[in-house]
């Protein structure tokens, strides 16, 4: 069994790392290049980088801030936000980073996903899905009523009556009418290397994962999977990659505020049987 990642996540706002809940209330965490130093020596596996508002307001990501953040971080970083085009991708890669994450620009251009795996690999390129639990008690959700709009047939991944995540762009402002499980099988057969999954109902609650959804994808896909939102305590990442099938487990909240070790939580996945890289 390959061993078992486990990822700090800096959400990025303006410079400054940020974290809410439920994608809401966003706090200052700090600089993110201390950040990174300090996961780096605390032998994280990897580190996510989001600028989160870089979509929603329509510009590039904080390539300098990338810059600086690889400049002094030598586990694999993954940036994500305001990716559009193939030449984004490079200009990150350039930069500094070893992964791109895709989430509103897969959702708005498929085909992204496609060239982006041809020109770097598919190991590459991950996908980052916000996914939401559908409502029940209201009618199924149509493109109608969102105020994304497609630019091409999302009929094969659209929600149905069966539907229970729905995908969200945008930082979490936006709902797509795409059904989580759809898009994920389906994002795996346009190339995608790697999944970012993160629960919006989760998020930042400190309560544990959503492992209905993690399960659902993992079992439903081949690729790495990553779980994100929710993360509490060390049980809530064993349940993550036992439970839900997680191949790597992303925080946030836990590491930003010292919370705890990132050895520590390596330490009781390791007691508890799972395989884990520890320095």
């Amino acid at each position: 069994m390959l061993s078992r990642r486990i990822i700090p996540c800096l959400d990025v706002k303006a410079g400054r790392v940020v974290k809410g809940v439920n994608f809401l209330e966003l706090r200052d965490a700090g600089d993110p290049v201390e950040h990174a130093r300090f996961y780096d020596a605390e032998g994280a596996d990897e580190l996510v980088f989001l600028d989160i508002t870089a979509s929603h307001e329509g510009r590039d990501t904080l390539v300098d801030v990338v810059q600086r953040t690889a400049a002094q971080c030598f586990m694999p970083l993954t940036v994500g936000g305001g990716i559009r085009t193939v030449e984004d991708m490079r200009s990150l890669l350039h930069a500094g980073a070893d992964k791109i994450s895709i989430n509103t620009a897969a959702v708005q251009r498929p085909q992204l996903i496609e060239d982006g795996a041809a020109c770097f690999g598919a190991q590459c390129i991950v996908v980052a899905i916000d996914a939401r639990h559908c409502r029940k008690d209201t009618p199924v959700n149509t493109t109608e009523a969102h105020a994304w709009r497609p630019t091409w047939d999302i009929t094969p991944v659209a929600l149905d009556a069966q539907s229970a995540w729905e995908v969200y762009v945008h930082g979490g402002r936006t709902p797509t009418g795409i059904d989580a499980l759809k898009w994920a099988r389906y994002v795996e057969q346009r190339g995608a290397g790697e999944l970012l999954l993160t629960s919006m109902d989760a998020d930042g609650t400190k309560a544990g994962y959503d492992l209905a959804l993690l399960h659902a994808v993992s079992t439903a896909t081949t690729i790495p999977l990553i779980a994100s939102g929710g993360a509490g305590t060390f049980a809530h990442f064993l349940e993550a990659v036992t439970t839900g099938g997680a191949d790597a487990v992303l925080a946030a909240t836990m590491f930003h505020f010292r919370e705890c070790r990132i050895r520590d939580a390596k330490q009781y996945l390791q007691a508890h049987g799972v395989p884990v890289r520890l320095l």
